[in-house]
C-alpha cells in the first residue's frame, strides 16, 4: 500500500517562509510526478506546483518567483519552499504523485496540511 506522508505547514506571518515536505511509503518502484496542489473552503483542489522525474517543473503563476518544488527522487521525497507567504495562500497544502509500484501505476494523494498565513 502507498502512502504519501506530509509534513510542515502551520501558521505564518505574512512575508514569512515555511517548508511542506512529503515523502511517498511503500511498495514503490518510481515516480513520474511529484508535487503539490491547495484547496480553501468551498473551492475546487488547484494546483500549486508540480516536478517531474527530469528535473521538469510547472508552477502556478500566483506562486512563480515565490515557491520552489523540489525533489529527492532516490527517498521519493517532494519539497515545497514557499517564500514571501501571503494571506491568500492560506490553504490545505495536499501533497500529489504519479507514482508506479507493486499494483502499477496509479494517482496519491497526501492527507493535506494547513498552511495559515495571517498576521
Amino acid at each position: 500500500q502507498v502512502q504519501l506522508v506530509e509534513s510542515g505547514g502551520g501558521f505564518v506571518q505574512p512575508g514569512g517562509s515555511m517548508r511542506l515536505s512529503c515523502v511517498a511509503r511503500g511498495s514503490i518502484f518510481g515516480f513520474y510526478t511529484m508535487g503539490w496542489y491547495r484547496q480553501t473552503p468551498g473551492n475546487k483542489r488547484d494546483l500549486v506546483a508540480t516536478i517531474i522525474r527530469d528535473g521538469r517543473t510547472n508552477y502556478a503563476d500566483s506562486v512563480k518567483g515565490r515557491f520552489t518544488v523540489s525533489s529527492d527522487n532516490a527517498h521519493l521525497t517532494v519539497y515545497l519552499q514557499m517564500n514571501t507567504l501571503k494571506p491568500e495562500d492560506t490553504a490545505v497544502y495536499f501533497c500529489y504523485a504519479d507514482l508506479w509500484g507493486r499494483t502499477g501505476r496509479g494517482d496519491y494523494w497526501g492527507q493535506g496540511t494547513q498552511v495559515t498565513v495571517s498576521s
